[in-house]
């Protein structure tokens, strides 16, 4: 979700800017037992009737909304997570468009690795796979956006209007999980805006701990309506591509786009370098 404005303030919070029921919980201990990712999903899909969720999906061209659908115990972990990282928040503002915190791809590898693992749940690709009659790849190593977590913990944190563009030379499917909801912050979303044979469809949900967003970014128009005073939402998303291929010109851009509005310039652009470390 992502895209660019000329003033830009980058702010990095402290654990005592966030109000005190939002400070982050302390990590599980080692040696404690997590969730299988790969097979609570696969439990969880079992389940549903993927066949009228496809047939939803494609309606809706390319988008489906489901309320419920990881495990409790993935939640709770992801929730977990999520409290934890608080500190690893980059917080940006582009004026008139969006304002929030993020952490990257790159972030939750070092510090929550169960993410990374449920990201390349085979059986959570699978089941997308069978939404979007696509075979469906991880996205390189070096996106940021690959899975991130996006924070709206202040008064005024949203994002307005916009497509999730992708640069690659295939399609880029955008898998979103509610992950903490104390707020009034809404997903509000049009479909059919690229299908002039289709009137607009508008809609709103929340997002809540737990639930799936499933859409083609470049085919969505939507937005995050702004929070209240001491609230806080937390979202993971997920990014999948048909074709990981990108041309070197556009790898900048999206580059210099994920820095300026997301993850900050150390977290995209060290990575580059090699030998460098990324902080922690």
């Amino acid at each position: 979700m992502s895209e660019q404005a000329n003033d830009i303030t980058l702010d990095d919070p402290s654990p005592a800017s966030v109000p005190s029921r939002q400070r982050p919980a302390a990590e599980p201990a080692a040696g404690a037992m997590l969730p299988n990712p790969d097979a609570c999903v696969a439990e969880r899909t079992a389940r549903l009737d993927s066949k009228q969720l496809r047939a939803d999906f494609v309606r809706q061209d390319a988008f489906l909304h489901l309320e419920d659908f990881l495990a409790p115990e993935v939640t709770a972990q992801l929730v977990a997570s999520a409290r934890a990282l608080v500190p690893q928040i980059n917080r940006n503002y582009l004026p008139g468009h969006k304002q929030g915190g993020s952490v990257s791809r790159h972030t939750i590898d070092e510090l929550a690795p169960f993410i990374a693992e449920l990201y390349r749940s085979k059986a959570l690709i699978g089941w997308l796979e069978q939404m979007c009659g696509e075979k469906l790849l991880v996205s390189p190593d070096s996106d940021p956006h690959a899975y991130a977590l996006y924070y709206y913990t202040r008064q005024g944190d949203h994002i307005g209007w916009h497509y999730d563009t992708s640069y690659y030379d295939g399609r880029r499917y955008t898998l979103l999980l509610g992950v903490i909801e104390e707020s009034s912050c809404r997903l509000d979303y049009e479909l059919h805006t690229r299908n002039a044979q289709v009137p607009d469809e508008p809609g709103s949900v929340q997002t809540t701990p737990g639930g799936l967003v499933f859409f083609d970014g470049d085919k969505l128009r939507h937005r995050i309506t702004p929070a209240g005073a001491n609230e806080m939402r937390v979202s993971l998303t997920f990014e999948y591509v048909t074709d990981p291929g990108m041309r070197p010109w556009l790898r900048f851009i999206s580059n210099m786009k994920d820095a300026v509005a997301y993850f900050g310039f150390r977290q995209v652009f060290k990575r580059l370098v090699p030998g460098q470390k990324p902080r922690s």
